[in-house]
């Protein structure tokens, strides 16, 4: 099994792997020339975005700055903006659906680290330093028609459902259903949220 397969299946995996910095230096490449590019340049954008991310459907509006890991593991549907200052790192899948808004300096993690040091670096090396650190991953899901407020964080493994709200610098650490309205650190449902009514 790959590193790029132990990646994505959620097993203890080695960053430093070929594949996977080659993969990785790619899309800061290219999130690079995204950040940098005249805001009117909407063809170039395009043109990028459809090199660095896994799947998009239409109107896709993503405001840079914007930051990745591989680019490649996050699917986006129709209709949805991704505000300024947003990092998605997706070690493993970030899948967003339809009509989605995400807010300013939202932050969506699939990545995280093993609790133990010895697990998470190893054993030193001869000189005393470590090499990159084992890393461990879990998607994220978020449903059609969610609206996350600024500065939240989505932890890795959460799954939100359609129709719900995320209140600004919520820290959604469990999955939330559909048709809710949620905030706060840990981030709980406080209300329903059913379409047509407010």
């Amino acid at each position: 099994m790959t590193e790029r397969e132990k990646m994505l299946s959620g097993q203890l995996y080695d960053c430093a792997d070929p594949e996977l910095l080659d993969r990785w230096h790619r899309a800061k490449d290219l999130v690079r020339d995204y950040n940098r590019l005249d805001s009117g340049d909407l063809a170039e954008k395009e043109r990028i975005l459809d090199a660095l991310l896994g799947g998009r459907g239409q109107n896709l509006w993503i405001t840079p700055p914007f930051f990745v890991d591989y680019g490649c593991n996050i699917y986006l549907g129709d209709n949805c903006e991704i505000n300024m200052n947003c990092v998605f790192l997706d070690d493993n899948r970030i899948v967003i659906g339809k009509n989605a808004l995400i807010a300013p300096c939202v932050q969506i993690y699939t990545a995280f680290h093993p609790a133990n040091p010895t697990d998470r670096f190893g054993e030193p090396k001869e000189d005393g330093s470590f090499g990159f650190c084992k890393t461990l991953t879990a998607p994220v899901t978020i449903g059609d028609n969610v609206w996350i407020g600024g500065g939240a964080v989505i932890m890795p493994g959460v799954t939100i459902g359609d129709n719900v709200v995320i209140g600004a610098g919520s820290v959604v650490t469990k999955d939330i259903p559909g048709d809710t309205v949620a905030f706060g650190n840990p981030c709980r449902v406080v209300r329903e949220n059913r379409p047509g009514k407010s």
